[in-house]
């Protein structure tokens, strides 16, 4: 494999590649990410954040996911592109667009960066079966699909539920799986899997789903702390569920 530059950054555990297409020997493909991904053959990550073009403070980026796919949104993938270009350009705003969706990001104190993620949408909850039993699901966009399952989100559950619930017929084009216990009218723990990644220590995206899912039914008001794996993402919502996100984003090497 060519000499690819890249950095190697972490949001509470969920760690990605940076890489920016000017200096690639070559184009990134499905093929190519699977193998960056690797944590056997490869260097290993949970995707890759791929910077199209930069103009001023702001940023296009595409988010490859291990498995080769990509997606259209990751809410610790942009937030770790903008301390990436807040960085670089040393500005404390800065706008990153993933596909047609444009996320703006401000710096905080120490590691954290709010971000306006735009709307969510969360749909009437209803019955899913699967593997003989019914799991009574929210669905929610944050630009990506989620199925927001209220059940204990123990880890053996997770990882038995979370491929059944991502590939289920319900979801022609796979979905983002969370198991949600409510702690109180501002606090949740979630289990995430993620589509194309599998279990993820954390997911930006997936903390709104839950946040969005949880004021929704009446279980939370915002804002909501999300308690994941990795560590808390915090999820506030306007009158029109426009989220903002806030959590940290760290560099691991180069």
């Amino acid at each position: 494999m060519p000499t690819i530059p890249f950095e190697k950054w972490h949001g509470l555990g969920n760690d990605y590649l940076l890489v920016e297409r000017g200096t690639l020997p070559e184009p990134l493909e499905p093929t190519r990410v699977r193998r960056l991904c690797d944590p056997h053959f490869g260097v290993g990550s949970d995707g890759v954040l791929e910077v199209v073009a930069v103009e001023g403070a702001r940023a296009q980026i595409v988010i490859w996911n291990p498995d080769g796919s990509t997606a259209e949104l990751s809410g610790n993938g942009t937030r770790i592109a903008a301390r990436w270009l807040a960085r670089r350009t040393g500005v404390r705003e800065v706008t990153i667009a993933v596909g047609e969706r444009e996320v703006v990001a401000r710096m905080r104190s120490g590691l954290e960066v709010e971000m306006d993620m735009g709307p969510v949408e969360v749909a009437p909850t209803e019955s899913l079966d699967v593997d003989g039993a019914v799991l009574e699901m929210t669905p929610v966009s944050v630009g990506n699909p989620h199925a927001v399952i209220a059940r204990e989100p123990e880890r053996a559950e997770l990882l038995r539920l979370g491929p059944l619930v991502e590939n289920h017929p319900r979801f022609p084009d796979r979905t983002n799986v969370q198991l949600v216990r409510v702690e109180s009218r501002s606090e949740t723990t979630a289990g995430v899997w993620e589509r194309g990644a599998g279990e993820t220590l954390s997911s930006g995206t997936s903390a709104c789903a839950v946040a969005a899912a949880a004021v929704a039914n009446g279980w939370c008001d915002s804002p909501v702390t999300v308690h994941l794996a990795g560590g808390d993402l915090l999820v506030e919502f306007d009158e029109r569920m426009h989220a903002r996100l806030t959590g940290p984003a760290q560099q691991i090497c180069s």
